[in-house]
């Protein structure tokens, strides 16, 4: 039965509406706003008057117009069809969008979320009779060349599974019947779920497998684990959606959920032209054939851009919840915080520090809270990795998006504007950056090598020493330090230039495996410990400096393919026959 209520306005702000009439309206509720049935949410209630913010263009919104509600709150659609879809913040297809109405949306346009009349090919995985739970796995559909889709029972229904239909199906069509004795439950192959309920789970672990994103500066130096939370803080033109992009591209979860939420709309226009043409390395199909966008660009209304993260988060829990590693990027949670701040302007709140609402931390604690690797309600594993990009202006981390950012996250990558401009990327700071995950992931790679967290140590102790002695070089010169600080300092610039920078054009570089990484910090492990014996017996640094091989190390990140790793174990026997012929040259002199 439709359990519709009407309602007028009252008042228009912008964006938010004030309305009258809506007895019995619930927070979070769906709003049909004005003649055009524009979206819009309940997100304050105040005695008889519904405070509404609508997620469309609101031009022409007047006291006196009529407000719909059909008491449901904003909820994103769940089904085969997500994957390789672009959606805006409300899960409007935008392809849709724009075959229907061009380059500019139409006010109150109504897209279905998925295609209805796509037919599935469903497989059932249980029998008619049989008893099913909340989370259960009962068949499955080959949504992309890469994804298998996994039905699930909705959470909150359980029962005796009194009618299952193999076949092809649409979203629309009867799939199954659960009877419980107090209520029937008929199931489709999409449902929908509330955005702003975090999708429940059966326990939640700590997160143990690493996120290889075949970036060495994280991989090595500041790695999170799959079901971590990250950030990436970073001034203009520091290198931010680089960033993000590269980790989309590279990282090893299953599954990529990207949001554009605020940032310029080339960026997304990048994601949208790059992922059809890239391959994954590891399967040889598209990335795109693993990836869901939602794009909410700084061209698009402001209120969807708030919305637009929970809609990205949801759709990362269904995945989880059929066992898939997800990977989520915000870019960027700066801009979305902005939105925030707008409408809290708007709703007359109390402003915190620089104007942002107080509830501001409140509500990145609840985004970030979404992430986790989780046993699933079917039993299985899943988990959601969250990296946020953050923007603040000029630069400046003591700005409250920033502050209460690292707060809520485990994993910070500073990035640093000398470094962008220096050209070398990824620009992540390895004096400002830090990670918690060290701990947790050091029995992975352990099992590659049981040195990986004590080389890891060492190189780092040898980037904060060169930290330490260029503040001194700025006062009295490079040949007034003795020669063992001075070999710190042509080190450091080796590990610099050899392992921290990687250039995302080069077909052999934007990629780096575990393994490679592995090898190339021994190489430079093997450089720092033979030749400061080296320097120890009274050879100079520019000897050691010198040699080609020592030359050869920079090049050795784009010249050896990752599958090839064998031929760093060969260039280390040269490196180690170099050293040694410059120690018995040492010594017949």
């Amino acid at each position: 039965m439709d359990d519709m209520i009407t309602g007028r306005i009252i008042a228009v702000n912008g964006p938010i509406i004030k309305a009258v009439g809506l007895e019995g309206i619930r927070m979070y509720d769906i709003a049909e706003v004005g003649p055009d049935r524009l979206i819009g949410e309940v997100i304050r209630l105040a005695k008889d008057v519904t405070i509404i913010q609508v997620y469309e263009d609101h031009t022409g919104l007047k006291p006196g117009d009529e407000v719909v509600s059909h008491r449901r709150p904003l909820s994103v659609l769940l089904g085969p069809g997500l994957i390789q879809n672009i959606y805006d913040g409300i899960q409007r297809p935008l392809v849709c969008i724009y075959d229907k109405c061009g380059s500019y949306i139409e006010k109150g346009i109504e897209i279905p979320p998925l295609d209805e009349d796509k037919l599935w090919e469903f497989h059932s995985l249980v029998q008619v009779g049989s008893y099913v739970r909340p989370g259960e796995i009962i068949g499955e559909v080959q949504e992309s060349p890469l994804i298998v889709h996994k039905v699930l029972i909705p959470p909150g229904i359980s029962g005796k599974l009194t009618a299952i239909s193999e076949g092809a199906h649409t979203i629309t069509d009867g799939l199954y019947t659960v009877s419980n004795g107090a209520y029937i439950h008929h199931g489709r192959l999409a449902e929908y779920w509330p955005v702003r309920k975090p999708r429940p789970n059966r326990l939640r672990k700590k997160p143990h497998i690493p996120l290889i994103t075949g970036q060495r500066v994280i991989d090595s130096f500041f790695p999170i684990a799959r079901g971590g939370t990250a950030a990436i803080p970073g001034g203009f033109g520091t290198g931010k959606t680089m960033t993000q992009h590269a980790l989309a591209k590279w990282c090893n979860a299953e599954i990529i959920v990207y949001i554009g939420c605020g940032e310029r709309g080339n960026e997304m226009t990048d994601v949208l032209t790059d992922f059809p043409k890239l391959i994954d390395e590891r399967n040889g199909r598209p990335l795109i054939e693993r990836t869901v966008m939602i794009a909410n660009t700084s061209n698009m209304p402001v209120p969807a851009r708030e919305v637009s993260i929970y809609t990205g988060v949801t759709i990362a829990e269904y995945y989880r919840d059929m066992g898939y590693s997800v990977a989520v990027m915000a870019d960027s949670t700066s801009r979305w915080a902005e939105a925030l701040r707008e409408l809290s302007s708007r709703l007359g709140d109390m402003p915190a520090e620089e104007g942002f609402p107080p509830y501001l931390a409140t509500r990145l604690a609840e985004f970030y809270e979404r992430a986790g690797l989780v046993e699933t309600l079917s039993g299985s594993e899943g988990d959601i990795t969250i990296i946020g990009a953050v923007s603040p202006p000029g630069g400046d981390f003591s700005e409250p998006v920033t502050q209460h950012t690292t707060r809520f996250v485990r994993c910070f990558w500073a990035l640093d504007k000398i470094l962008a401009d220096a050209r070398h990327y990824p620009s992540i700071s390895w004096i400002d950056s830090y990670t918690e995950y060290l701990n947790d992931i050091e029995s992975w790679w352990r099992d590659l090598d049981s040195q990986w967290l004590s080389i890891r140590n060492e190189i780092m102790n040898i980037l904060l020493e060169d930290h330490r002695l260029q503040q001194v070089v700025k006062l009295v010169g490079t040949d007034a330090l003795p020669s063992t600080q001075q070999f710190i300092l042509f080190l450091a610039e080796m590990i610099k230039n050899a392992f921290l920078q990687q250039n995302s054009f080069d077909p052999i570089d934007k990629y780096c495996s575990a393994e490679k990484q592995l090898g190339l910090l021994k190489a430079i492990m093997d450089l720092y410990k033979k030749g400061t014996e080296l320097i120890n017996d009274g050879l100079s640094v520019k000897d050691i400096a010198s040699l080609d091989v020592v030359s050869e190390m920079v090049r050795l990140k784009s010249e050896i393919p990752n599958n090839e790793t064998g031929k760093i174990d060969e260039y280390r026997k040269k490196l180690a026959s170099g050293l040694d012929s410059l120690k018995k040259n040492m010594t017949e002199v």
